[in-house]
């Protein structure tokens, strides 16, 4: 297989996975506001489930893949500049579904506690979360030599990750005003049925395609960024072997 018929294969690979991504969420969509009835207690604010939980399931998974990336660059044996560019296109990704997982909190918290925003140590530990990745993505910017760029990042991303489980078991350690997990809770007896189940796992499904398309779209910018650094670069060097090369000439002729 040449080189064009693999670009042109992994182009229809992403593409395809972006349509799959946009009809599950047009179909969780559907469901969530058309067909899943109201909620006995919350009414028609029960049908944010469908988007709040798979938000910041994404986050988690975003972050997750972050650490682990950030791993295996740290690793000697597996060292490489693909996991770098994937440790921060990923972590990209879970900066923007933490911004909306919060967002989407405040917009279900407003009617059902009261406030826009409370120091709940659920609330509390989601922000210091993004405020931690928002500053491993400002430490990917700091100049200096891809090597030692991308094993300060690392090293920056798996001390991050340490707030995900805390941010996790946030509501079964202290008491809290955010709900307990409804499906995945220490019983592993799911707290809701039936069609609103349904929708709830295909919401899921549907916002972690969405995470592997941008993934995908996100670490392609990356990579063409970089070879078109690794050309002005090597330009920039020949430029200067070249205006050297002159300079001897001339000094020589003089």
């Amino acid at each position: 297989m040449t080189e064009e018929s693999r670009t042109r294969s992994g182009s229809g690979a992403v593409t395809a996975l972006g349509v799959a991504a946009a009809m599950a969420v047009a179909f969780t969509v559907w469901l969530g506001l058309w067909v899943t009835p109201p909620d006995a207690f919350q009414h028609n604010l029960v049908r944010l489930l469908y988007i709040h939980p798979p938000i910041a399931w994404v986050t988690y998974l975003a972050l997750g893949v972050t650490a682990l990336a950030s791993a295996l660059y740290l690793w000697p044996r597996t060292r490489s500049a693909f996991w770098d560019r994937l440790a921060g296109a990923s972590a990209e990704i879970g900066v923007v579904f933490g911004a909306l997982t919060l967002i989407t909190g405040s917009i279900w918290g407003r009617p059902t506690w009261g406030v826009w925003w409370t120091w709940d140590a659920r609330l509390t530990s989601t922000a210091l979360l993004e405020l931690l990745y928002i500053g491993y993505l400002a430490l990917r910017q700091v100049p200096g030599s891809m090597p030692g760029r991308g094993k300060r990042s690392a090293i920056a991303a798996l001390i991050a990750f340490a707030d995900v489980p805390v941010d996790h078991f946030s509501v079964l350690w202290w008491r809290t005003l955010h709900q307990a997990p409804s499906v995945l809770n220490a019983d592993l007896n799911p707290t809701i049925h039936g069609s609103m189940a349904w929708t709830l796992m295909l919401g899921f499904i549907a916002f972690t395609l969405v995470y592997g398309w941008l993934l995908a779209m996100r670490y392609r910018i990356a990579a063409a960024k970089d070879a078109t650094e690794d050309v002005a670069l090597a330009a920039a060097v020949a430029e200067r072997r070249l205006e050297g090369g002159t300079a001897g000439i001339v000094g020589a002729k003089a």
